[in-house]
């Protein structure tokens, strides 16, 4: 029996001191000893079958940081950047724009469980006839007050289920601004990580362009001087020209990256954005993943769709309710001129109870079950489906970073072997033993190695980003400095 009951309870046992029908008292008196059950209440907790292994493949035994993630990457700059996107980003505005809305329905349908109370008031002016029949002149002013009760009893738990079944999805949408929240710090890291990669990949080109320029100088002066041929002329420029050539495109590749982080920053002018690191950040040691079933509680989109499985479920219990008899009671009183001392002393006259049941609707309301209960399969299902979503993002952000590290370590070794190898093409060229071609190929895989430490540096910070997404974690709720900046007079509790 719920505190709701109670107070309804008192409500409607006094409008029954003024009931003058025993049918209708007898009738209600019954119903008010069925009104706490809840026959058809969710039972257990069905996401207990989503199953995970005991512990990721590459496990830390570390304590798991409540800190925001990205502190983690030392750069007051990134702080900055996504705390203007936690304020001002049109989409996290979005997210809590759906949370209002989800709450004021909330309110809406618990409201049901409680009796409303309206009032009206009538006025007018008539004439009325003298005993003789002769016509009166004076007009007669008469008003009137009228108070109206309305109240469903939750015989079923029909009413409190659909409540509850508000109060989940509230919950939901909640997780859901959590969820943004984490996609949008993660995409502003990602943008931030890519612009300063993009930068560095400028620079080396811009280097590389004057190193193979003072090399096509070289060439023609030998070329000059007869000891080259026409071909290698052709071939120095060439790759000067593909290098040359490989800068707008990444000077494009910024600018794009520059107008989504504005965009993500909830501005039009792409100018107010700096970003003005020079390096890519150096990571710490792999964070704490915890363990698997931890994601349960740390993911928000795992905890939304538990949310909505559970609504999903007060749907069900009342729609079942719904096939059953329901009892409404409406108390209705009207006063005149001379009854206003009775207002508020004994404003209640008259009492009607409704019994209302379904007999013939076509099968709507079965049909509402037996889709309330493929509510629940579907959700049930998707719920699975993002655990097991998590818990592989989690894992292949572990083996990619680990991967990617290792292939930068051996690219570090290749880079060396190129470099020895240009050095000798280029000895015996000068000795007159091997023409360009090979001095030009070493020049191209140089230059390629190059470029591709600094892609995959990015790509390391990249995937560690993708980790901290994918641990999702609980620094929303409780991190000193939460992030996300609610709306004025508004909480996430």
């Amino acid at each position: 029996m719920t505190g709701g009951f109670f107070a309804s309870g008192y409500y409607i046992a006094v409008m029954l001191k003024s009931v003058q029908q025993g049918g209708v008292s007898v009738l209600v008196l019954c119903a008010l000893t069925l009104v706490a059950c809840a026959p058809f209440k969710p039972q257990g907790d069905p996401r207990g079958d989503a199953q995970l292994p005991p512990t990721y493949s590459l496990y830390s035994d570390a304590t798991p940081t409540l800190q925001p993630w990205w502190h983690s990457l030392q750069s007051t700059e990134l702080n900055a950047l996504i705390a203007a996107a936690l304020d001002d980003n049109l989409t996290l505005q979005q997210a809590w724009a759906r949370l209002r809305q989800a709450r004021a329905r909330s309110i809406q349908e618990n409201a049901a469980r409680f009796p409303d109370l309206t009032g009206g008031m009538e006025a007018g002016l008539g004439r009325r006839g003298l005993d003789n029949g002769l016509p009166l002149t004076e007009g007669i002013e008469t008003y009137a007050l009228g108070l109206v009760s309305n109240y469903e009893l939750d015989l079923w738990g029909r009413v409190g289920a659909v409540g509850e079944a508000a109060r989940f999805s509230e919950r939901a949408t909640l997780a859901d601004l959590h969820t943004a929240a984490i996609t949008l710090s993660a995409e502003i890291a990602g943008l931030w990580a890519k612009i300063i990669s993009l930068r560095l990949q400028k620079s080396l080109l811009q280097t590389q362009l004057e190193s193979n320029r003072i090399r096509q100088e070289l060439v023609e002066l030998r070329f000059r001087n007869g000891l080259a041929s026409s071909v290698d002329v052709f071939q120095q420029r060439e790759l000067v020209a593909r290098v040359q050539a490989e800068i707008p495109l990444v000077e494009t590749q910024e600018q794009v990256s520059l107008n989504q982080l504005a965009l993500l920053l909830g501005t039009p002018v792409v100018a107010s954005v700096e970003v003005t690191t020079p390096i890519l950040p150096e990571l710490e040691a792999l964070p704490a993943p915890g363990l698997p079933a931890q994601l349960l509680a740390n993911r928000p989109d795992v905890r939304a769709n538990g949310m909505r499985l559970q609504a999903a479920r007060w749907q069900w219990a009342a729609a079942r309710a719904a096939r059953l008899p329901a009892v409404r009671l409406t108390g209705t009183a009207r006063y005149g001129a001379d009854d206003l001392d009775l207002l508020f002393s004994n404003w209640l006259l008259n009492l009607a109870a409704n019994l209302t049941a379904p007999l013939l609707d076509a099968g709507q309301r079965a049909a509402e079950v037996d889709r309330t209960q493929a509510l629940i399969d579907e959700q049930l299902a998707r719920y699975r489906q993002t655990v097991y979503a998590a818990f592989m993002e989690v894992e292949n952000a572990l083996v990619l970073e680990r991967n990617l590290d290792r292939n930068l370590k051996i690219l570090s070794d290749q880079l060396g072997y190129a470099q020895n190898a240009l050095t000798e093409a280029t000895n015996r060229y000068r000795q007159g033993l091997d023409d360009y071609l090979p001095v030009l190929a070493q020049i191209i895989n140089v230059q390629n190695i190059e470029r591709q430490q600094i892609q995959r540096r990015e790509e390391i910070v990249l995937a560690r980003i993708g980790l901290h997404r994918a641990l999702g974690g609980p620094w929303v709720e409780t991190a000193s400095d939460t992030p996300v900046v609610r709306p004025q007079g508004m909480t996430d509790q």
